[in-house]
């Protein structure tokens, strides 16, 4: 049976945000999806088709499981915050490509912020004010729909050879749609070989949780290349970022590494903050575009509260790559978070801009083990062939 899955809410930003997650947008009785608007309530939902359009917001609700095929392309056509795909606490997204034939997520424009990107929302725990305290956060796009919980072991699907481009939109001051989000995602989720491309705003961020993430390429992302929150306890390995020259951003504080312990540092005395592991990252700042627009605010900022251990990263700064700080612990709102264990990054930095070479006031903090080496590699870019991106 071949079902087209249409949408009969208003595609504005208004009207989706304010809907519930109860709200049965108009559910689907099939397992064939030849478009995507709406929600999905089938426990066997399958794309069918090389090509088909994301229309608006869609919704995996839980028990239901969205597969996309090897070679796919998902292709947002509604500019902006109105087309996105968030998959919910219960349910799955199963999308397993290949090295020849990768699942891409597009859109029609072909410019950063053109759709809302990929949600998955789990059950496993986010930072909270005691351990016993209910572990749940409100999704950005809708404080109706909740993530977190406390099932550390959770399982939202499986990503594998996924391409994600020209994401990223703000829905305001205090939420944004990223490249992928990743809210409260249990580490029975799979997610590996993952490249996102011109994104508006950070390309992926995890709210808390405990998924692994492994071989990630970013490129020419407007804000943050990875961030991390609220209580975040996985590991990500083998992440390559880079701003190309000509790449311009209007973001006023856009980052390769942004780490909070809690929730925008609102709840410093949370129990369960983030405390993650980066294994093997290259961090590559060759913008040419002069200001702020083309500034990166810190390579590497942790702080409020977070603790990390990031080993064998590469910094790398271009003849006219700009940044305020190569590593930043201190902020504001709250700092690194001291004590045992406390954070600790090794790393290696080379610039070839002559006017600025290192300089020990660029790294910044104490509570945590900084070690500078010549010796760190970064990233294993041999395994991104399959993107076709130039090194």
């Amino acid at each position: 049976m071949k079902t087209k899955l249409l949408a009969i809410i208003a595609v504005s930003v208004f009207a989706f945000t304010s809907c519930s997650d109860d709200d049965d947008v108009n559910p689907i009785g099939g397992t064939e999806i030849t478009e995507l608007n709406g929600n999905i309530t089938a426990e066997d939902a399958i794309v069918v088709g090389t090509s088909i359009n994301l229309t608006g917001p869609t919704y995996v609700k839980e028990g239901a499981t969205l597969t996309i095929p090897a070679g796919t392309t998902i292709n947002a056509t509604t500019e902006g915050t109105s087309a996105f795909i968030l998959v919910e606490r219960g349910g799955k997204i199963i999308a397993k490509g290949t090295e020849s034939a990768p699942i891409r997520f597009t859109s029609t424009t072909k410019r950063s912020g053109s759709w809302g990107g990929l949600i998955i929302n789990g059950y496993a725990p986010l930072s909270r004010p005691t351990e016993a305290s209910a572990s749940t956060g409100q999704t950005e796009i809708s404080p109706n729909i909740l993530y977190g919980g406390d099932n550390a072991a959770d399982n939202s699907g499986e990503l594998d050879y996924v391409i994600l481009e020209y994401t990223g939109a703000n829905i305001n001051d205090a939420a944004e749609h990223n490249g992928l989000t990743l809210n409260g995602v249990g580490n029975g989720t799979k997610i590996s070989n993952i490249y996102i491309k011109d994104g508006a705003d950070d390309a992926i961020e995890f709210f808390g949780g405990s998924v692994d993430v492994t071989n990630l390429l970013v490129v020419n992302s407007e804000d943050d290349m990875f961030d991390f929150t609220q209580g975040y306890t996985g590991t990500l390995t083998n992440a390559y970022g880079i701003w190309e020259a000509a790449f311009t951003t209007n973001e006023g504080d856009p980052r390769g590494i942004e780490a909070d312990g809690n929730l925008d540092g609102k709840t410093m005395q949370d129990v369960a903050q983030s405390n993650f592991k980066i294994n093997g990252m290259t961090i590559v700042q060759n913008s040419t575009t002069a200001g702020a627009a083309g500034t990166m605010q810190d390579v590497v900022k942790i702080r409020r509260g977070a603790t990390a251990t990031i080993t064998n990263l590469l910094i790398e700064i271009g003849a006219s790559g700009l940044y305020t700080d190569i590593i930043d612990l201190t902020d504001g709102d709250g700092n690194v978070t001291p004590g045992n264990p406390a954070s600790a990054i090794t790393y290696t930095f080379n610039s070839l801009n002559t006017a600025l070479p290192y300089a020990d006031s660029k790294v910044k903090g104490v509570g945590a083990t900084i070690t500078k080496n010549d010796t760190s590699t970064g990233a294993n870019t041999s395994v991104f062939s399959w993107t076709g991106y130039s090194f």
